[in-house]
């Protein structure tokens, strides 16, 4: 009878669980703004101001910052909060770098269209790459894919069926369940995640060279997962590591980030 009874609410807290999956790990995941409170003219720097559709009709929001005598161009993958407005120092360094940027927002972040959700994050980097390459007429092989944070599995995902000249992962993880359970340890991170935003098994299809970076003092996608997402990586890989916290590391590293990300992109990257 016990045995009986444990049964039956074991099958009603997996119901449970399953019904309410897709709203709670939206809650977990997106945490979209959608007011743009500056854009690169603020900090001096010509751009356009751009929309691309997704193949399922969802209108797209981006930013075209050109570089003088370009040596390369960054389709830039954002983390789970904010938009596109947050991005002003991503911009400049990459601009300094003599680097064209496109930086987009997902659906529902700024002024981009519809809900978001992790199959639509897929279309949308999609639609980033298409606009790219086919708009912006920009050869594949000058282009490195760059991820910080949720934007990781996204330009991983991306990376699978297109060609880049290269990838760069920052402050990203294996799988969103690992980070789940890294800070509720006693959620049912599996149950509720399971694959979602697979990092990991995205990069074990990945032929383009990769590089990694990652901060010991990262205090929300702790150091261990980007240690195990290069160990993922089965062809050309590098590790950079950086300090500082998972937001600001890149800009308090500037004297690793920079040599180090100009290294891998020297070695790696065709030049336009």
């Amino acid at each position: 009878m016990l045995k009986t009874r444990l049964h039956v609410i074991g099958l009603v807290f997996i119901a449970a669980a399953a019904l309410t999956e897709c709203s709670c790990k939206n809650r977990y995941l997106f945490h979209p703004y959608r007011q743009i409170v500056a854009t690169p003219q603020s900090i001096g720097i010509a751009y356009e101001d751009l929309y691309f559709t997704a193949d399922d009709g969802i209108r797209l929001n981006g930013w075209w910052v050109p570089a003088s005598s370009s040596e390369g161009t960054v389709l830039f993958c954002h983390g789970n909060a904010g938009n596109i407005s947050f991005l002003l120092d991503t911009i400049r360094l990459y601009h300094d770098l003599k680097l064209n940027v496109l930086v987009f927002d997902y659906r529902g972040f700024g002024r981009s269209g519809g809900k978001p959700l992790e199959e639509g994050t897929y279309r949308d980097v999609a639609a980033a790459w298409k606009y790219l390459v086919h708009s912006k007429k920009i050869d594949p092989g000058t282009i490195v894919v760059i991820g910080r944070s949720l934007g990781g599995p996204i330009a991983a995902w991306l990376c699978q069926t297109r060609r880049p000249g290269a990838l760069v992962l920052e402050s990203t993880f294996t799988r969103a369940a690992d980070v789940a359970r890294y800070h509720y340890q006693l959620a049912p991170a599996d149950l509720i995640f399971g694959d979602t935003y697979n990092t990991a098994g995205f990069l074990s299809r990945i032929g383009c060279p990769v590089l990694v970076v990652h901060s010991p003092d990262d205090e929300i996608i702790p150091y261990e997962l980007g240690q195990a997402l290069f160990k993922s990586v089965k062809g050309t890989k590098e590790f950079l590591q950086i300090h500082g916290s998972h937001n600001s590391g890149f800009m308090d590293s500037l004297n690793l980030y920079v040599p180090g990300l100009e290294r891998f992109l020297g070695r790696h990257l065709k030049r336009s």
